[in-house]
């Protein structure tokens, strides 16, 4: 007899899978906010297996999971709830702390936008994250090998504790995010060479160790309708590398140099961006809007004297959430202000005294 699958969330993700299950064959039930699937709320508490692919944007104000929060208790006690979002590394692990009675796990996806259905058909690897706690409980083991027996079949499959299953999203997206970047150093420090960078990057293609994706400095990856453009952009990119880099300022943040070099390619990604056009409503949805107070705040940051001023503009603007989002946006020199600003909240007295130790 068939396992009845459920999904919460029908966006391109979430419908996506279903559909692949659907045409496997599977009893498929589906639950999202639009009218067409509203009414099997309750009847998600009876399926077997629970794929959960709802929204966890990183936005101004910090990553966001209040979506997931709200719906995982729809999934009955004594089942299965897979989370497919994008989560913060230790999320799983809550969970299954808040909900003894389920069984909470992460199996985090890896589709592009462009070829989502083949690569829901045709996966690479299949990662299956059970809370650490449970690790070594056999009746865990057993729920998460028949997650993976229900899950396309794929060449890599790995069972293991939650929070690495986690960090492997961030992980994946983030190292192709410095590789975007990077390859749009290279572009640029090849063109004051006038050497070809097509050339460069077929010549690196050929190590095995680099790999063919993600060489282009112009492209536009998988935010379909969008413009070309530079730098990392599409709809993991953006918001995962921010979300990383808050997440280790919040546990490793005494690593300057780190927190430094993660800024820097998160300032410097961002300001491609900008100028190239490209995802600005996806930079935007993280950061806040833009507008042409950013530029204009970039020129007061730079000038050696002027961070109280720009301190002050930066309060004054109701369209600039936060100073965090206004240094990802403006650029490398809002570290000592950012630091000051952290110590001190508005004390404008404390904040120049403490700009003025630093220099």
């Amino acid at each position: 007899m068939n396992k009845t699958i459920g999904f919460i969330g029908q966006g391109w993700i979430g419908k996506n899978l279903a559909d692949h299950f659907e045409r496997r064959g599977f009893d498929v039930l589906r639950y999202a906010k639009e009218p067409e699937f509203e009414m099997n709320k309750e009847a998600i508490a009876d399926c077997d297996i629970v794929f959960i692919a709802v929204p966890t944007p990183s936005t101004p104000e910090g990553f966001d999971d209040r979506i997931l929060r709200a719906v995982l208790p729809l999934v009955g006690k004594g089942k299965t709830a897979v989370i497919k979002s994008t989560i913060l590394p230790g999320t799983t692990d809550e969970f299954a702390a808040l909900y003894p009675d389920r069984f909470v796990m992460h199996s985090p996806e890896f589709l592009r936008e462009t070829s989502v259905r083949n690569d829901i058909d045709f996966p690479d690897r299949n990662i299956v994250g059970i809370p650490s706690r449970y690790f070594d409980d056999e009746i865990w083991q057993t729920k998460a090998r028949d997650v993976m027996e229900v899950l396309p079949d794929a060449p890599y499959k790995a069972i293991c504790k939650a929070p690495e299953a986690e960090l492997t999203k961030y992980g994946g997206n983030n190292f192709l995010f410095v590789k975007v970047v990077f390859m749009n150093l290279m572009y640029d420090i090849a063109t004051t060479h006038g050497a070809r960078f097509d050339v460069i990057a077929e010549n690196m293609k050929a190590d095995p160790r680099i790999g063919a994706s993600h060489m282009q400095p112009v492209h536009q990856y998988d935010h379909m309708g969008g413009i070309e453009g530079r730098g990392a952009g599409g709809h993991c990119f953006i918001k995962d590398f921010a979300a990383f880099r808050q997440m280790f300022e919040q546990r490793l943040g005494d690593d300057q140099e780190a927190v430094t070099l993660l800024r820097a390619f998160e300032a410097k990604n961002n300001k491609m961006l900008r100028d190239s056009g490209k995802d600005l409503d996806l930079l935007e949805g993280v950061y806040g809007k833009l507008n042409e107070d950013v530029a204009e705040m970039q020129q007061v940051f730079i000038k050696e004297g002027d961070d109280i001023a720009a301190m002050e503009m930066a309060r004054a603007k109701d369209d600039l959430p936060t100073l965090e989002a206004a240094y990802t946006r403006a650029g490398e020199d809002l570290v000592k202000l950012t630091d000051a600003y952290e110590e001190t909240g508005e004390d404008l007295t404390a904040i120049e005294e403490i700009i003025t130790e630093k220099e």
